[in-house]
């Protein structure tokens, strides 16, 4: 078998691949119509950002296995089409994690001590020392928002200055950020006001997007300084030329944009702002481990081995698919309800199957819920390839057990998840012509729902005229409850309710709900339409 590299990459990437025996092209500068006239040879192609790979080059592609992108995004790659020929796409999302750490400590380092301005001040036959007086990092107080990988080591590089450090991340369990030294808070609006620095690695998703806006910088330290390296779209930049221009915020360093290549902001008119032209990656090292790691992987696909950071889908036996596949939209579904429902992120799951399913492997349905967890917290794509092995690295536990012997329906998965100190349970089954998923228990309250996009949940003291005065509240804002499901009451008196409702909930409504109720809990889960990518989630 042959490899086809498209795209410069290391030598012992290189290496790598001739050591095990497989022979290696490399072809720089291919076109489309270049890539679909000799990729019929080989069995794996890697490329970076550069080398387009269409339907049409996949269709081509008839030995080929897998696809190895030597960098992080995947853009270039038409992956469905990828998924639908049985091609493996994986990337080396890791490659550059230590890089994008010691970028943030250098733009928290320029920030403090206008290392860029100083510079440019001396090439321009100045001398200015008074001009440019710094802020120590010692003792100083650090905001790390996102503890993933690249957060956690910003924390270890800046613990080493004596920083301390606070951060935010409903993903991150207590233990680990104990493990890192930084002392977690529940709500942003808690950590701000006591941060002389706020750096963000925070992955770009729906809650995300347009997370820090005005209200946020309002709520920053007078005088703090703000370092972005993650997602140029979580910061609203327009209202934070405002605060820049007012003296609220001291300093900020940006290496990430809405919209790349960027070339004028109204950040760009800020002697106190650092931009560079997303650097996060660029290192020696990291270009390296790019192609070393990739290489590997690649390796890996075509041995037959699994591939940790394949992007799609693995191909399942027909007879266990004809069975099984029905159920993985309603697995989906409890997936992204546990992960909306948790307040920490998720230690571990169990998956019990009861029913003539469970003389089937099941396996897939709890890679469906692990799919459907791990895609609320994540910006890279999750899928059937890769959730078991993201599960493994965030020490997630897994247990899958089955019993043939029916219940109420025929065919019916529990699926119980903790998070902390709470353990969170739901049943779901399918029904119907279309096999519909359906929520049939949750929270140990039996029931019987349809989910639609947006659901409301709330748990009250069961009273008369509660569900009344819900009702009044949402209609009053143009919210109309479709369907409604009404659990009994427990032991201590309080019920738990279902509404199906037409559209989201504003917090506004939300907060009226709270007050007029006095609920005991309450979650607002979005839920995706069957048959989109990602159904059943808030991402694909």
């Amino acid at each position: 078998m042959k490899v086809l590299v498209t795209e410069k990459i290391s030598v012992e990437a290189l290496n790598l691949l001739e050591d095990a025996g497989y022979g290696v092209d490399v072809a720089l500068g291919l076109s489309t119509d270049d890539l679909v006239q000799v990729i019929p040879e080989y069995s794996g192609l890697i490329v970076r950002s550069a080398t387009r790979v269409p339907r049409e080059v996949i269709e081509a592609a008839t030995r080929l296995k897998i696809i190895g992108r030597a960098g992080i995004g995947v853009d270039n790659i038409d992956v469905q089409a990828a998924t639908e020929h049985g091609i493996i796409v994986c990337n080396a999302p890791t490659s550059n994690v230590v890089s994008a750490a010691e970028q943030t400590m250098a733009m928290i380092l320029s920030v403090a001590r206008h290392t860029p301005q100083a510079n440019l001040s001396m090439h321009s036959g100045k001398w200015e020392r008074s001009k440019f007086v710094g802020t120590e990092l010692y003792d100083k107080t650090l905001a790390i928002f996102g503890l993933g990988r690249i957060g956690s080591l910003v924390a270890e590089r800046a613990a080493a200055f004596g920083m301390k450090l606070i951060g935010y991340d409903p993903y991150c369990s207590p233990e680990r950020a104990e493990h890192l030294g930084v002392t977690l808070y529940d709500a942003i609006d808690e950590v701000l006001p006591l941060a002389d620095f706020v750096t963000i690695h925070l992955p770009k998703t729906r809650e995300t997007i347009g997370m820090f806006g005005p209200e946020q910088y309002a709520a920053m330290k007078d005088g703090a300084y703000l370092i972005n390296s993650a997602r140029g779209s979580i910061l609203n930049v327009d209202s934070l030329a405002d605060f820049i221009a007012a003296g609220k915020i001291a300093g900020v360093a940006i290496d990430v944009y809405a919209k790349e290549p960027c070339t004028e902001s109204p950040l760009h008119e800020f002697d106190n702002v650092i931009l560079t032209p997303h650097l996060g990656a660029q290192t020696r090292e990291a270009q390296k481990r790019a192609g070393t790691q990739i290489a590997n992987y690649v390796l890996c696909g075509l041995e037959g081995r699994m591939v940790p950071t394949a992007l799609n889908m693995a191909p399942t036996p027909p007879e266990v698919m004809e069975a099984v596949g029905p159920y993985i939209p309603a697995c989906q579904m409890a997936g992204a309800v546990i992960a909306q429902l948790a307040r920490e992120g998720i230690s571990s799951l169990k998956v019990m199957v009861n029913g003539p399913l469970a003389s089937y492997d099941v396996h897939v349905l709890a890679t469906a819920a692990l799919r459907a967890i791990f895609s609320e917290s994540s910006d890279d794509p999750v899928n059937f390839v890769n959730a078991d092995y993201i599960a493994d690295q965030r020490d997630v536990e897994v247990v899958v057990d089955k019993d043939v012997a029916s219940g109420e329906y025929a065919n019916t998965i529990h699926l119980t998840a903790r998070a902390g100190e709470q353990v969170i349970e739901i049943s779901v089954t399918i029904s119907g012509p279309h096999q519909v998923p359906r929520i049939v228990s949750i929270l140990g309250h039996d029931l019987d729902l349809i989910p639609s996009e947006n659901v409301i949940m709330l748990r009250y003291e069961d009273k008369p005229g509660k569900l009344g005065t819900i009702g009044t509240i949402t209609g009053s804002h143009d919210i109309n409850i479709s369907t409604m499901q009404l659990s009994n009451s427990d032991a201590d008196g309080t019920a738990l309710v279902l509404m199906n409702v037409d559209k989201p909930v504003p917090q506004p409504v939300r907060d009226e709900i709270a007050e007029a109720v006095d609920l005991a809990d309450a979650w607002y889960i979005t839920l995706q339409t069957p048959g989109e990518p990602g159904a059943f989630g808030r991402r694909g």
